[in-house]
């Protein structure tokens, strides 16, 4: 039973960090923002926040609600809208024109720098 259980949250994204404030690992699950998990080692902290996730999302189907899709399932185009102000706009336009690349290109590359 556990281990079903567990298999319900396998596919989600997790990560585990340092809290200075509550000095403990915590452990966090991008799809479910409000769940986190405190333990004294790395490893508990990521048993700790997959089994709440598992726990979350049967209570989630046996309510009948949407329970999250995994990223790791997710399909993505490569294609993002952004708005931006208008001055960063020209000024994108104006690097890319003097690099001699479309200004997807440059775009592309200042999000990859960080």
């Amino acid at each position: 039973m556990a281990t079903k259980l567990m298999k319900q949250a396998d596919n989600y994204t997790y990560r585990i960090t340092w809290s200075e404030e509550d000095k403990e690992y915590i452990g966090l699950c991008a799809e479910f923002p409000s769940l986190s998990w405190l333990a004294d080692s790395q490893e508990a902290a990521l048993q700790g926040i997959i089994k709440l996730v598992a726990e979350a999302v049967t209570d989630m189907r046996s309510n009948n609600e949407a329970v999250p899709q995994p990223i790791s399932t997710k399909r993505f185009s490569g294609r993002l809208l952004v708005r931006i102000p208008p001055d960063v706009h020209k000024e994108l336009t104006i690097q890319a024109a003097e690099a001699g690349v479309s200004i997807n290109r440059i775009i592309s590359s200042k999000l990859s720098k960080t």
